[in-house]
Order: structure tokens, then sequence, then C-alpha cells
């Protein structure tokens, strides 16, 4: 089979949902901005992956035909918050597999404010069963139910390793600090571990601050084969050295609230990327991870094995996770601070890692950086681990 490259990225800002633009606008700008990266023009795309979450069927087709009626197979994809980098699976699989060589993988979502909700009350929940072992380990309140699950999660990581709820608004703080170089982000205006703390409580040991807002945005790859890179001058397509999606084993509903909130699902992706890859986590110099909320962040530092299991906080009070520690993580300001529309997060992740691995990140680079692992998350659940190599 053969190997998949980035041959280009493109993103549209992302904006608050009151300030947004319509998603077949968004995508416009998202699309043609990878089309320019890549050299080549939307008549050379031979399949689309379109993912979003909240939109109704063929969103991807209406988004995508003002750029071309060329006829391609249009494939809307919908994974919850890991649905952008399950269109850019789909795309990286049919290239490899051979059944095209150039590949469009575009994610999206016009966001409503406020936090997420099912939309159909008169079926079964996809998250049922989730919010069924959350209520037997830890009740249930009035609080956001995503706010309770990843909360519950730094409780639980609070109560076993002795972590202290000021390590969790660290994590928004860094964030915001990577944030302030990067032009598509939402919030770049620096907060101190203090405004972090005395914002509004969500659910202990989350603040508001230390909760990924609602976001309306678009992100876009061009994935092609070697072949079809070296014949198109794609001479900084940016190699996908191997990926891996899973989904929930029975350990996720056994073993707690960080196993409930894909702790388990990260492990196991990223032990796969990293066999089939031959490297060590050490090895790894910029890491963009599914920080929803700070808890989140923490607890895969230990799940993607940046740190030993226990060890998360001494690795956030060190400095380890940031520019001149071990290994900088969300480099973009992540999804606390970049934004988080679901369906784009994932290719937005992408975006910056092939940013990061072409020298392109600008006052955010990574200096000497040699391989980049993406993390991206849904609940339901989908988790994605990919690594990107240097251009050849």
């Amino acid at each position: 089979m053969a190997k998949a490259l980035i041959g280009g990225v493109g993103m549209a800002p992302f904006s608050r949902p009151s300030e947004g633009k319509a998603y077949p606008a968004m995508v416009r700008d998202a699309v043609t901005a990878a089309l320019a990266d890549a050299g080549v023009d939307y008549g050379a795309i031979q399949q689309a992956y379109a993912g979003y979450v909240y939109g109704d069927s063929t969103s991807g087709q209406r988004a995508l035909y003002p750029l071309g009626l060329t006829g391609i197979p249009v494939i809307n994809v919908n994974n919850n918050c890991a649905t952008g980098s399950t269109a850019l699976h789909l795309a990286i699989e049919a290239v490899k597999h051979g059944a095209a060589e150039c590949v469009l993988a575009v994610g999206f979502e016009q966001m409503n404010a406020g936090a997420l909700a099912s939309h159909f009350t008169d079926r079964e929940d996809p998250l049922g069963p989730h919010l069924t072992v959350m209520q037997m380990v830890q009740g249930r309140s009035e609080a956001p139910f995503a706010a309770q699950l990843f909360g519950g999660a730094g409780r639980e990581y609070m109560e076993k390793y002795g972590a202290e709820p000021s390590t969790f608004a660290r994590i928004a703080t860094k964030a915001r600090a990577h944030a302030a170089h990067n032009p598509y982000a939402v919030f770049r205006a620096p907060v101190t571990l203090e405004e972090i703390m005395a914002s509004p409580s969500v659910f202990e040991p989350l603040t508001r601050l230390q909760c990924c807002p609602p976001t309306s945005g678009a992100a876009a790859a061009i994935v092609a084969s070697p072949a079809f890179a070296a014949r198109h001058g794609m001479n900084r397509a940016v190699p996908v050295l191997a990926q891996a999606l899973v989904s929930d084993r029975n350990e996720s509903f056994e073993d707690g609230m960080a196993a409930l909130v894909g702790a388990h699902m990260t492990r196991a992706a990223a032990d796969v990327v990293y066999a089939a890859a031959g490297i060590d986590p050490t090895d790894l110099d910029v890491v963009e991870l599914h920080d929803c909320f700070t808890a989140n962040e923490l607890i895969t530092y230990e799940g993607l094995r940046l740190t030993p299991t226990g060890t998360a906080e001494r690795f956030i009070l060190d400095g380890h996770n940031s520019f001149g520690g071990k290994v900088v993580t969300n480099p973009s300001g992540g999804l606390l601070s970049k934004g988080h529309p679901l369906g784009a997060t994932g290719l937005a992740q992408c975006a910056e890692l092939v940013w990061q691995m072409r020298g392109d990140a600008e006052r955010r680079q990574v200096e000497g950086a040699r391989l980049a692992l993406q993390h991206n998350l849904g609940l339901g659940g989908a988790c994605i681990v990919t690594l990107y190599g240097r251009p050849h």
C-alpha cells in the first residue's frame, strides 16, 4: 500500500458563533487556501470527505458545490468531536489503498451559542451508556453533561494522585499564551492563573475559562499519493507516518471516569501508532491534543505516554508541556483558546502540525521539530492518533 502525504492545508479563522460566516463561506475559504497551498485546483480532487456534527444531510455537497460541480464522490462524516480527523482518516485510507491519488478532507461547524446538548429527544441518546455509568460513579448535576464527564475525570485524578485544582488552571494559561501568536484562534488575550481560578465554576475543578467555547470555523487538507505529489511539484508535502482510529472497549465503562472519557482509547490508539512508526513517545517534539477541558489535557498527557502515570501534575509544574520543555503541547492554543468547531477541530490540528513540520508556524514554531503527534477524541466513541514527519 502506498503512503499518504498532506500536500496542502487551509483554515478559515475560528470565531464565536454570533460572529461567524455561513458554513459554505467558511468551507470555501478553507478549501481555497488548502488548494492554493497544495498548488492544485479543485478539478484535481478525486474524492471528498466532509465532516460536520450539527447540520442536515448532504451539507458537505452544499458547501463544496460552489467550488465546482465535478461529479466526484462527496461523503458526509459525523463522529462527534473526532469528526474532522475521521474525515482525514478516510481520505488517507483512500489514498493508501489506491482508490484515489488526490483527496480532500474538510471539516466545518456553524455552531450555536451555549453548551452542547442532544438535538433529538424522541430516541436513544448515543451517550446514554456513558451517562448511566457517570450517574453510578458520581451522580448527576445541572451542569452541562460534558463538563460533568470530563470534570469527573479531573476529580478522580485529584483523588488518586493529590493534584491541586490550580494545576488544571495552569493548562488554560498556557493555552492562551500559545494562542496569542495564532491568527486563527478565537481567544488570544492572555489570562492569569488567578483570573482563570476566579471565573465562574462550571463543575469542580473546572471553571468557565477551563472549558472550550462553542465555535464556528472550517479547516481542510489535501491528501495525495507520493506519485501525485511528485507530478504536481508538492515538494513540501508532509508524510503521514502512522495513524490509528479506535472505539471503546469494555474497559471504557468499567474503569472509572477517565476511562469513560476516552483515556483507554487514547492509550490504545497511541500505542498502535508508536509501534507502527517504531518510535518512542520521548521522540515527539510537538503535540496537538484534544483539550476540550483542562482536565482532559492533563489525563491525555498520561494516555499518550508523554509522562508516566500519576506524574502529569509535575509535568505541568516543571513546564515540560510548553516551549523549552520536553514536548510542546497545543502550540495553536488548542481547543481551549483556538476554539472547538466540532467538525473542523481535527483538520485544524492537522493544519497546525503540517505548518510545524514545514517550519511555517512563525512565532509558534517549535524549533527543530521532526515528529508531530495529533490526538482527536469524540465521546461515543472515537479516538484518532496521527503521526507526521518532516517533508523529504
